[in-house]
């Protein structure tokens, strides 16, 4: 079909004025930086406030969940007529830090796309999630069944909003709405951090008979990693997430210019595959510890796992999946089932029993200075998401 001008135009206003992208725009203006990454940034209380106030003009029922001072979950409810199942939609509403940036609270439209900082990561899967609530109360409700719309905080860090509402709130199926270009991911990766010391002996720079060096001999902790980051990507990969990987994060050590250095630490991250235990990480870790005291006696160094959060994978052919497959084809788009390298808060639903899957908008920039989401896939995963409620929640439940 030849769309004319004014046509594009009329469109494009459309776009403009729509509830899903003034919403967006509201929450983007809202400085919502993660304080644990962040120390001292303003956190999640205002734009939790800002959500609860939305969902309740909307006609939600908002449940306000306290998972750390100021850092609250806001979750609203949508009741079906009669029983059916239950489905969560589920964003965070945090976001990384904002330096280098110029107007990172400014929310600005132009070539069909809108900047800041949360604009596509996720600021704009929280709007269409929220907006597609309104769509359903505004046009009747849910024949029976339940929606569950979820905006929980600290996804950037720890994910201890996800954590806590797993706690709390169950569903029969859910929706992460991270940024996919529209795309259904049913599966990620996970992560594992592990810090390694590396112990020498202090002593002064003219004496190498009385120094040990610590940094030196990180050196060779390096180089085996670096071995085994070859080889984990050499591997035969995951159909969805491709090879496990690792790298060398942070690394530092030593004490002054004169000096023997008696002490080196390294953090890295170890990305894993769906099935393979986080605790692997730090097995491998320790391998080459032993590998390198064995073949010198004088080397010590320990390592420990600072944090790590499972992958995840759903089957490709699960009803929640193949349902919002559905939707995406009558709504005139091919669908796609595609996996994620990153890590969301979708494995903490689907391993606490929440078969999940991530569907949002698209658009680019993530963690970086110039980050937009492209404003038509907002409204067009606004509305996909109110006709999956549609058609999920009235089915018998699983």
């Amino acid at each position: 079909m030849i769309v004319d001008g004014a046509q594009l135009r009329v469109r494009l206003s459309y776009c403009v004025v729509d509830p899903a992208i003034r919403l967006l725009r509201e929450l983007v203006a809202i400085d919502s930086v993660n304080p644990t990454l962040v120390p001292g940034a303003s956190g999640e209380a205002a734009i939790a406030a800002a959500v609860a106030a939305e969902m309740r003009r909307i006609g939600l029922d908002v449940h306000v969940q306290q998972v750390a001072p100021g850092r609250p979950n806001t979750i609203g409810v949508v009741e079906g007529r009669r029983k059916g199942r239950t489905l969560m939609f589920c964003g965070h509403v945090d976001t990384v830090g904002v330096a280098g940036m110029a107007q990172p609270f400014t929310p600005l439209e132009r070539d069909g796309r809108l900047y800041g900082r949360g604009a596509q990561d996720m600021k704009s899967g929280v709007a269409a999630m929220i907006d597609a609530a309104r769509v359903l109360v505004e046009s009747g409700g849910l024949d029976a069944g339940r929606l569950v719309v979820a905006a929980v905080v600290d996804e950037q860090h720890s994910s201890i909003g996800a954590d806590a509402l797993v706690t709390e709130w169950h569903a029969d199926g859910a929706v992460v709405t991270e940024p996919t270009a529209l795309e259904i991911a049913v599966g990620h990766k996970g992560f594992a951090w592990i810090e390694i010391d590396v112990r020498g002996t202090a002593a002064h720079g003219s004496r190498p008979a009385d120094g040990r060096d610590a940094i030196l001999r990180m050196g060779r902790v390096l180089g085996r990693l670096e071995a085994l980051d070859r080889e984990l990507q050499s591997r035969r990969a995951h159909p969805l997430v491709g090879t496990g990987s690792l790298h060398a994060s942070i690394i530092e050590g030593g004490r002054e210019l004169s000096s023997y250095p008696d002490r080196a630490r390294l953090q890295m991250e170890r990305r894993t595959l769906p099935g393979e235990p986080a605790a692997h990480a730090l097995a491998e870790v320790e391998s080459i510890i032993d590998e390198l005291h064995g073949a010198d006696p004088a080397f010590e160094a320990s390592a420990r796992e600072m944090f790590s959060r499972p992958a995840y994978e759903l089957e490709a052919n699960h009803e929640l999946p193949r349902t919002l497959a559905v939707v995406i084809r009558d709504g005139g788009a091919m669908p796609r089932v595609v996996g994620a390298s990153f890590w969301t808060d979708a494995a903490v639903l689907g391993h606490a029993g929440i078969p999940s899957v991530l569907y949002g908008p698209g658009g680019a920039g993530l963690h970086s200075t110039e980050e937009y989401v492209n404003v038509t896939d907002v409204i067009q995963c606004r509305d996909a998401l109110a006709e999956l409620a549609r058609r999920f929640c009235p089915s018998t439940i699983l």
